[in-house]
């Protein structure tokens, strides 16, 4: 039996279920190997407090949250360094794909998560993966020196295969995936198969996540959720998503340029079955009580329709109390899918407008998505009693504020229940990152990058006052109108 322990460097200060921390977790025992967790989200230390930050700026609705958690004072890198010498793994790893992609700061938890481990004492290997690892492993490595490993794509069933290696005392560099440098040369194995049976990943386990891990605010309650998957993959190629990275790595990169969708999308795309999703939802919600499923799916209404009808089929059979909140575009939706997603149980639908012109959205992002249709489908919604919130974004490169002024406005239209808004990050290996760096207003390896904490742009190129005022007051602006700009950026001092 190997041991491995993995590093959850979650720097929100609130619960978040990474999906790749309870998929791997599963397939770790099914291989029997042992598994722990440390999990530095409650650290006071550590802690950037997202919550705090985005109910300030009204994205969120106050809450008593903190009343359901207990942080912790304690020193962050001698708690790690303690539980390693305790349990003395063979295998320390704390960055992985899943259908989270870089949602919730999962983009940035190979730099966090490094942070940590490069400060201990241990002979176990330091083995990683995600998204920067799939798309620049030459640049990460060097970047993070003393990783041993990087785990290009997905690493569900990899790493197991890693730990069976390592128990048997056999070379693991052959190992389909993995890359690593070598007296200063990089080597990559070759490129893994993608995962095409995602049951072939065991039911997912939740059982490392402390309780409090669970609870999380929730259109002005306090919930118990986890993050989850039925899926995986998009079948678009917006120039700003790191899906596109994945794809790139899978092969899967052919799209319409009318309709900025990939051409063979069943390469790509797929999900569970219906009965093991529904095993998954009933165990969360009668064992530990889980009522919120986050569903971090890229794209809800591409899952196979099939299977999303089985599933609701099966989940009126068994009357779960549970809410499901999901991310799709809604310019594409019609009424049988809202008719569905009642059906499922969708209590919430989150959907990128991300800016409002379709100019720019079409020619710089790669999204075709009609702006009546987003305003005709909330407004269906609305009459479904089912919750809106849009996703917009600041920062783009040659975004102006003239056009963020226009996203505001056109939000005013859509009219959604919440409103979320990310400065925009540079993910590498993206168009728009590309892009954003050849005009300077980005470092093609920018670090701390997460969109709803801070910009990354460069100060010479990108007004990050303007950007951070924006963010500061977007959803005020949305909900009561622009009438106070002018007041507000003289009382703030923007130009």
């Amino acid at each position: 039996m190997a041991k491995i322990l993995l590093v959850n460097p979650n720097k929100w200060g609130r619960g978040i279920t990474a999906i790749w921390i309870a998929s791997h977790t599963a397939a770790i025992r099914e291989s029997g190997h042992e598994v722990k967790l440390f999990d530095a989200t409650f650290y006071s230390q550590w802690t950037e407090n997202e919550i705090a930050y985005n109910t300030l700026n009204q994205q969120y609705r106050p809450t008593n949250y903190e009343s359901y958690i207990k942080w912790n004072d304690g020193d962050i890198v001698e708690d790690l360094q303690n539980m390693v010498n305790w349990f003395q793994p063979d295998v320390i790893f704390w960055s992985a794909l899943s259908s989270h992609i870089h949602g919730e700061g999962e983009y940035v938890n190979i730099q966090y998560g490094y942070d940590l481990v490069s400060f201990l004492a241990t002979d176990a290997l330091l083995v990683t993966g995600g998204l920067q690892a799939t798309s620049s492993p030459k640049s990460v490595l060097e970047i993070f020196p003393k990783t041993d490993y990087l785990i290009r794509g997905e690493s569900d069933l990899i790493l197991p295969a890693l730990l069976d290696r390592i128990q048997a005392g056999q070379e693991v560099k052959d190992l389909a995936g993995l890359a690593w440098i070598q007296d200063g040369e990089l080597f990559n194995a070759s490129r893994q198969e993608i995962i095409r049976n995602m049951n072939d990943i065991p039911q997912y386990d939740y059982s490392l996540f402390d309780e409090q891990v669970f609870y999380r605010p929730y259109n002005g309650h306090v919930v118990k959720g986890v993050d989850y998957e039925m899926s995986r993959g998009c079948i678009y190629s917006c120039s700003y998503c790191v899906e596109t990275v994945i794809q790139k790595y899978y092969g899967c990169m052919e799209t319409s340029n009318r309709s900025g969708s990939l051409l063979a999308p069943g390469n790509y795309l797929r999900c569970k079955t219906a009965l093991r999703v529904f095993r998954e939802l009933e165990y969360l919600n009668r064992k530990l009580g889980i009522t919120l499923f986050r569903c971090q799916d890229t794209n809800f209404l591409t899952i196979n329709r099939k299977m999303l009808l089985e599933l609701g089929e099966l989940l009126e059979q068994a009357g779960l109390d549970i809410m499901l909140y999901i991310e799709t575009r809604i310019d594409k939706m019609n009424i049988g899918d809202i008719k569905l997603l009642k059906k499922l149980r969708v209590d919430g639908v989150g959907a990128g407008v991300e800016v409002a012109s379709e100019e720019f959205r079409e020619g710089h992002l790669k999204r075709f998505a009609s702006r009546s249709k987003i305003i005709d489908n909330a407004k269906k919604l609305r009459e479904a009693g089912i919750k809106l919130t849009t996703y917009n974004i600041i920062g783009l490169p040659e975004e102006t504020e003239a056009m963020i002024i226009d996203t505001i406005n056109f939000n005013r239209m859509i009219a959604p229940n919440n409103i979320t808004v990310a400065f925009f990050s540079p993910y590498t290996g993206t168009v728009q990152a590309d892009k954003g760096a050849a005009l300077s207003y980005y470092n093609s390896e920018a670090c701390d990058v997460d969109g709803q904490l801070r910009s990354v742009g460069n100060p010479e190129v990108v007004d990050l006052d303007l950007l951070n005022f924006y963010k500061k007051h977007f959803s005020h602006f949305v909900r009561s109108g622009l009438s106070d700009l002018d007041q507000l950026k003289q009382k703030e001092n923007i130009a």
